[in-house]
């Protein structure tokens, strides 16, 4: 059975090559920041309170939609792109001490809808 090459390959790779080795952001794409899935619990509340002490946080209640699931790395994942999207979406304002990526894949889930600030 011939394996098919899947059609994402060469450009991802392009992209890999032509930047240096690290994929570049195209001007005008939508992104946002959440917290990278490895980092520990004290980091992730130290991101949240970091963040709420920048941006009204007040919405994150319970029964709000983003509250769920209640866990750290949910919670702080709403926040950080709160704050990423509050300062204009820069790569540094989506740092958190290398805490946290920038994705381009919408995190919204269900009835929780991540800020984006066009």
């Amino acid at each position: 059975m011939a394996r098919t090459l899947n059609p994402l390959v060469p450009i991802i790779l392009f992209l890999s090559i032509s930047s240096g080795g690290t994929m570049q952001l195209v001007k005008g794409e939508k992104t946002w920041c959440v917290a990278k899935p490895s980092t520990d619990d004290a980091t992730l509340l130290a991101n949240i309170n970091y963040a709420c002490s920048q941006v009204d946080c007040g919405f994150m209640k319970k029964k709000w939609p983003c509250f769920y699931p209640d866990s750290l790395i949910n919670h702080a994942s709403v926040v950080m792109n709160l704050y990423y999207q509050s300062r204009g979406r820069n790569p540094w304002n989506c740092f958190f001490k290398n805490s946290a990526i920038i994705t381009v894949t919408d995190p919204s889930y269900g009835n929780c809808v991540y800020a984006y600030y066009a």
